[in-house]
């Protein structure tokens, strides 16, 4: 609906196009250096700051010399985690817990053999229990020591990993960081960014809709695409190419975009 709308190719501010800030190709670039060196790394921010944007372009971005491997459920118990993981190194995931390492590392070094290095990827690690995420610690350092292990989450997983109990993991990190809400200018920027991918005009947010935009997106990179897309529908609705401060508003008024004070005076 909207490309037809618009006229253009792709879908506006789809994940898989979207370029990288400077701040996180600062982060992409440091953990590619530890994808070779070996490590332990923390990729950590709320909702919506770009952690998904970073963990694509290491997928997207890896080379023949390097093998990246994902792992989403981060729920289950460590036996299925183990399981999920001999599935993504296509692995057999038949067998005990024990034939099930077994296998896994021999994955590891016949990749280290032929020269290649390996990425491991946890996502919403801060889920985790932290037994299994030891179990795991404790796979991983049977592996070569040219993989990267990123355990991706939001902040609290850093205070799960700082307390005493944990320091045996702590101990092991290697690079971690916190990505931050963004200032408006950022966002702004980010969405003329995307427009400029997607083949789009600066044009067609006015200045006031992108101030707006950028202001009502809290710093969160998720919720100025959110509402990017939801203008762009009005618009479509409207009939009208060009967003301007009134369709902004328009969306604003939905309940999900409407600061708790408001909601509760509502209700």
């Amino acid at each position: 609906m909207i490309r037809a709308f618009y006229g253009i190719e792709a879908n506006p501010f789809l994940i898989r196009e979207i370029s990288l800030l400077s701040h996180q190709q600062e982060v992409f670039d440091i953990l590619k250096v530890h994808s070779y060196q070996g490590g332990l790394c923390l990729l950590m921010g709320e909702p919506g700051t770009g952690k998904t944007i970073i963990k694509t372009a290491v997928n997207q971005q890896a080379d023949k010399t390097t093998m990246v491997v994902n792992v989403s459920r981060t729920l289950h118990t460590y036996f299925n985690t183990v399981k999920m993981l001999c599935h993504a190194f296509k692995a057999d995931h038949k067998g005990s817990s024990f034939s099930l390492e077994k296998r896994l590392i021999e994955q590891a070094y016949d990749l280290n053999n032929t020269g290649r290095s390996l990425v491991l990827i946890i996502d919403d690690a801060h889920l985790m229990d932290m037994h299994t995420l030891r179990k795991l610690r404790l796979l991983f350092e049977e592996f070569p020591k040219n993989h990267n292990l990123i355990l991706v989450g939001q902040p609290p997983l850093l205070h799960n990993i700082a307390l005493k109990v944990n320091e045996d993991i702590k101990s092991r990190v290697t690079y971690s960081v916190i990505l931050k809400k963004l200032v408006p200018d950022d966002i702004e920027a980010f969405i003329l960014r995307e427009l400029d991918t997607a083949g789009l005009g600066h044009n067609i947010f006015t200045e006031d809709a992108l101030s707006l935009i950028a202001k009502s997106s809290d710093g969160i990179l998720r919720k100025a695409r959110n509402l990017c897309l939801a203008c762009m529908i009005e618009a479509v609705r409207s009939r009208e190419k060009t967003i301007g401060i009134d369709n902004v508003n328009h969306i604003l008024i939905q309940p999900h975009w409407r600061v708790e004070k408001d909601i509760d005076h509502i209700i």
